[in-house]
C-alpha cells in the first residue's frame, strides 16, 4: 500500500512540481483514500482519485486598476474549478498577496471534500488574486473588485460556478463584486454568496464557519461525555472565523484567551467577555485596526509581538488564521500543557508533523474540511433561499447549520472509528467526502 500511495504521488508531483500546499493537501487525501480504494470493489482500479486531483478547468487572467493616485497597477486574477461532479462548482475568492497557483489549487481540492460532506449538492472551486487590500482606500478596493469581476463574470453563474468571500473577501469585496456582476449580466441571481441581507443575503452566513467549527467540537467534546463549559479556549485569527468561534465557544461556557494576527497575538487570562469581544469586532470590522491595540482599551491583558499563540496553555484549541500556522514544535507544546481537543477553522492550519503528533497522542482532532465546512453549508443554504426568492428565520439557518455539522461529524465516525473505539478524523472525512464524488464521477462516465 505504500507503495501505491508513492506511485500516486510521484505522477501528481511530476505535474505540479512546484506547488507545496497543493502536494501537502493531495498526500494527506491519498494516504487515508488509497487504501479505500485499494479494499472497495467498484472503486479499485478507475484512477478515481487521479481525476479527482486535476482541476477541471484552472482560469488565470490580469486585474488592472487605478489607485487614488492615478497610478495603474496590475494584479493577477484566478479562478480553480475543481470538480463539479456533484453540483456547481462552489468555493470562496481570497485576496492577498501570498495568492498563488498553488494555494487556490490546495484550497479548491479540500472544498471538493468539505462540500460533500455537507450533503448539500455543491462542486468544489477556488479563487482570488494578489491583490492586498489592506491600506486600500474603499475606492480602491471597488475599483479592484469590479476590474476583476469584469473577467470572471464569463466564467460563474448560478448554474456553473457560484462564488464566495475568504480572506480579504468580506462583504464589502462581496457588494462591489456583485455590483458589478448585475450590471454586465444585466440579471439579479444568487451568483454570489456572503451577500448583504437586503440583497439575497441569508442570516447566520457572517457567523456561519466560527459557529460550525464550535458545534463540531463540542460534538467531538460530547464523544467523551464533555463540553466547552469550564474549559480554557486558544484561537488564533481575528477576522470573521475567529470572532464567532470565540463568541460561540463564550456562549458554550468556554473561557477564550487568545486571539491573534499577522502582528502576533493577544493573551488576556482573564477571558475575553462577550463584551471585549464586542470591541474587537468594532476594532477589526469597522476601524480596521491591528489586535494589540486590544491592550490599550485592557490593560490587564499582553500582547506578544511575532508570534502565535499555541504556546498558552489550553483545553481546546481552535486555529482560525490561516494553512500550516500550527507546526509539529506547538503540537508538542499544546500536548505538554493538556490541550484535548484541537478544531480547525481554518483551511489546513496544521502541519502534518501536528497532525502526526495529535493522532499519536489520540486526542480530539478535526480537520477543516469538516469541522470548518458550516461556511460553505450556509452559502449552500444561502443559494437555496435565493432560488426560492425567500429568506429563512435566524432560529431556522441556525438549526440547520447545527444539523448539517452533527451530519458531518457522524459521518466522520462511520469511517473514522478504529477497533478501539478511536475516531480518525482526518480519515473519515476524507473518505466520506471522497465517497460521494467517486459515486457521481463513475455514473457520469469518464468526463
Amino acid at each position: 500500500m505504500k507503495e501505491k500511495i508513492e506511485t500516486f504521488m510521484e505522477e501528481v508531483t511530476a505535474r505540479n512540481a512546484h506547488e507545496p500546499e497543493f502536494l501537502q493537501a493531495v498526500q494527506e487525501v491519498a494516504e487515508t483514500v488509497i487504501p479505500y480504494i485499494a479494499s472497495t470493489e467498484i472503486y479499485d482500479g478507475k484512477n478515481i482519485l487521479i481525476r479527482m486531483v486535476e482541476p477541471e478547468r484552472a482560469i488565470t487572467f490580469r486585474v488592472p486598476w487605478v489607485d487614488d493616485d492615478g497610478e495603474i497597477h496590475v494584479n493577477r486574477g484566478y479562478r480553480i474549478q475543481m470538480n463539479s461532479a456533484i453540483g456547481p462548482y462552489k468555493g470562496g475568492l481570497r485576496f492577498h498577496p501570498t495568492v498563488n497557483m498553488s494555494i487556490l489549487k490546495f484550497l479548491a481540492f479540500e472544498q471538493v471534500f468539505k462540500n460533500s460532506l455537507t450533503t448539500l449538492p455543491m462542486g468544489g472551486g477556488k479563487g482570488g488574486s494578489d491583490f492586498d487590500p489592506k491600506d486600500k482606500s474603499d475606492a480602491e478596493i471597488m475599483r479592484f473588485c469590479h476590474s476583476f469581476m469584469g473577467e470572471l463574470c464569463r466564467h460563474i453563474g448560478p448554474n456553473t460556478d457560484i462564488p464566495a468571500g475568504d480572506i480579504g473577501v468580506g462583504s464589502r469585496e462581496i457588494g462591489f463584486l456583485f455590483g458589478m456582476y448585475r450590471k454586465i449580466r444585466n440579471e439579479f441571481t444568487g451568483v454570489l454568496t456572503g451577500k448583504g441581507l437586503s440583497w439575497g443575503g441569508s442570516l447566520i452566513r457572517p457567523e456561519a464557519t466560527g459557529y460550525g467549527t464550535v458545534y463540531f467540537a463540542a460534538s467531538m467534546l460530547a464523544t467523551k461525555n464533555d463540553s466547552f463549559k469550564g474549559k480554557i479556549v486558544t484561537i488564533s485569527g481575528s477576522g470573521n472565523v475567529a470572532q464567532y468561534a470565540a463568541e460561540k465557544a463564550i456562549q458554550l461556557g468556554g473561557k477564550v484567551v487568545t486571539l491573534s494576527d499577522s502582528s502576533g497575538y493577544i493573551h488576556d487570562k482573564d477571558g475575553i467577555t462577550k463584551e471585549k469581544l464586542s470591541y474587537i469586532m468594532q476594532l477589526k470590522n469597522i476601524d480596521r485596526g491591528r489586535i494589540s491595540q486590544y491592550t490599550d482599551k485592557y490593560p490587564t491583558a499582553k500582547f506578544v509581538e511575532g508570534k502565535t499563540p499555541w504556546d498558552v496553555p489550553c483545553d481546546i484549541a481552535l486555529p482560525c488564521a490561516t494553512q500550516n500556522e500550527l507546526n509539529g514544535d506547538d503540537a508538542k507544546t499544546l500536548l505538554k500543557n493538556g490541550c484535548i481537543c484541537v478544531c480547525e477553522g481554518a483551511n489546513m492550519p496544521s502541519t502534518p508533523e501536528a497532525i502526526s503528533a495529535f493522532h499519536k497522542e489520540k486526542i480530539l482532532f478535526a480537520p477543516g474540511k469538516a469541522s470548518n465546512a458550516g461556511g460553505v453549508a450556509t452559502s449552500g443554504l444561502e443559494m437555496t433561499q435565493n432560488s426560492l426568492r425567500y429568506n429563512w428565520t435566524r432560529e431556522e439557518v441556525d438549526q440547520k447549520l447545527q444539523q448539517i455539522m452533527a451530519s458531518i461529524h457522524a459521518s466522520c465516525i462511520e469511517y473514522g472509528i478504529d477497533k478501539s473505539g478511536y475516531v480518525d478524523y482526518v480519515k473519515g472525512a476524507n473518505i466520506a467526502g471522497f465517497v460521494k464524488v467517486a459515486d457521481a464521477m463513475l455514473a457520469q462516465g469518464v468526463v
